[in-house]
């Protein structure tokens, strides 16, 4: 790190994450921009994600009282390669053709046509990120993504359980994420942790917490699962707090599902919609601040190992507050001060 950097001096204007001055090659945290939202079927916004995540990272304080000093390590983001936002524009414009005929349901030639357009950029895109976090795992480092919707999260859990065959998923979202080919999308924003689950043999457990919105088929796919996938319902969760339980219990009847490697995928959206109020799907119901951050605690307090992470659908107000990327900057920060406790302890 360079000599003369203050952590506790004002972000220079410039900077990188954080206000950090790290190169990636200098960082032990190497942060992978996706600015992609192709599929995303209510709000969008999510493909700024990353630029208002970089911005809003500079008004974070770099000492923090559970985890320490994060940033001593090293942190930085890549900068995310123009071709990704052409891909986005393009298939974004594709995707709205399925999307406002509702889905590919017809089978008119011109809407499967679109679809499949869609599908090829998702596919560059999953490459992209793949093999991206698999250069950077292979140099020693412990990479995370911030997104863009949640499609973008298949490449760097892929690049992770082929490093850690074996780790588990621990996912929060409002959503369960299990749909096939969401209105004609194979990647589909709605559909990652069924590519998840079907295509990534070393996920061994995926542990969903907070989800109150799925489909009946969903459902069921999780309970056909095998004991593969734990759900975690925001009402079941919401009624044990009513209950009397602490939350420090419930995370660890949660962290217990867990294997000894986890990767952390977090969509904004399940924290309650107060602190996200621009994503994308907002759902009534969620954790709070503290209660997602917990839950992170949870899992390297029971003596295991965050091996990488990502953060998605974190979604700028147009009208100019920075309050949604704000709130995403320092669960970013505590999931990285999380993970690197847990890989010294």
């Amino acid at each position: 790190m360079a000599t003369h950097f203050d952590p506790a001096a004002a972000a220079q204007p410039g900077s990188g994450i954080f206000g950090l001055p790290h190169s990636p090659d200098e960082a032990h945290v190497v942060v992978i921009p996706v600015p992609f939202e192709a599929t995303t079927s209510y709000g969008g916004g999510t493909s700024d994600g990353p630029a208002a995540l970089l911005d809003a990272s500079r008004q974070v304080d770099l000492f923090d009282v559970e985890t320490g000093r994060p940033y001593e390590r090293g942190i930085a983001m890549l900068e995310a390669p123009a071709e990704l936002h052409a891909w986005n524009t393009q298939a974004k414009e594709r995707a709205q053709v399925v999307i406002e005929a509702g889905g590919i349901e017809d089978g008119t030639p011109e809407l499967l046509a679109a679809a499949r357009d869609v599908n090829v950029f998702s596919e560059k895109l999953n490459d992209h990120v793949y093999r991206t976090a698999k250069h950077w795992l292979e140099q020693g480092k412990c990479v995370a993504a911030v997104g863009g919707d949640h499609a973008i999260s298949f490449g760097i859990i892929q690049a992770h359980a082929e490093k850690y065959p074996g780790m588990g998923v621990l996912h929060l979202d409002a959503h369960a994420d299990l749909r096939v080919a969401y209105e004609g999308f194979t990647w589909s924003h709605a559909s990652i942790f069924y590519n998840v689950a079907e295509r990534i043999p070393g996920v061994k457990t995926l542990v969903q917490v907070g989800l109150r919105d799925m489909s009946e088929n969903e459902h069921r796919y999780i309970e056909n699962s095998g004991g593969r996938i734990q759900a975690f319902f925001d009402a079941t969760l919401q009624q044990n707090r009513f209950d009397g339980l602490p939350w420090n219990q419930q995370v660890k009847q949660i962290v217990d599902k867990l294997p000894q490697q986890v990767y952390l995928s977090f969509d904004i959206d399940g924290l309650d919609p107060v602190l996200c109020p621009h994503t994308g799907t907002p759902v009534p119901g969620g954790l709070s601040f503290p209660e997602a951050t917990a839950l992170v605690a949870g899992v390297v307090r029971s003596g295991r190992t965050i091996v990488g992470f990502d953060l998605t659908e974190v979604a700028p107000d147009p009208e100019g507050s920075e309050w949604d990327a704000n709130v995403g900057a320092r669960l970013l920060y505590k999931m990285i001060g999380w993970m690197l406790k847990s890989q010294k302890a």
